[in-house]
């Protein structure tokens, strides 16, 4: 599988890459040439990455937290995993989420979030009177225990 990345002209980072051998995930850095932002406790903010890509056809990105920024700092992705959809072209972007207490600063370069690539599966939508019933039926949100 080939990912292409289309550099954007202000950025001037390295493109998103796998920290390790057998890392799930490629990380992704703000591209903030102007200076950083201060994210506020309690609010969102679109980061821009400074590329774009090209998936290829029946896979999809998805855009999670660090476990680092998460644990740390509570810098959450609030639409986690955020999509980005195949055919899409526009440059990339991480919504962030400050769930701490204290403003936190990103500065151009920072790795914010990590991208998995993932298959995306398109099955065929059939509208049905009834579905085969299961032992758990509609019971849901805590409905199978909390041990």
């Amino acid at each position: 599988m080939i990912l292409r990345f289309k550099r954007l002209e202000r950025n001037d980072l390295p493109l998103p890459a796998y920290a390790t051998r057998d890392a799930a995930g490629m990380d992704l850095r703000a591209c903030l040439p102007d200076g950083p932002l201060s994210l506020a406790p309690g609010s969102v903010m679109l980061i821009p990455t400074g590329f774009v890509v090209e998936l290829p056809p029946g896979t999809e990105m998805q855009i999670r937290p660090r476990s680092g920024l998460a644990t740390r700092a509570s810098i959450l992705v609030p639409n986690s995993p955020g999509t980005v959809d195949a055919d899409y072209r526009g440059e990339v972007k991480v919504a962030l989420l400050n769930a701490g207490h204290a403003a936190f600063e990103v500065a151009h370069g920072d790795r914010i979030a990590q991208a998995v690539i993932a298959p995306v599966l398109r099955p065929s939508l059939v509208e049905d009177a009834a579905l085969s019933e299961t032992d758990r039926g509609e019971g849901g949100f805590g409905s199978t225990g909390t041990a």
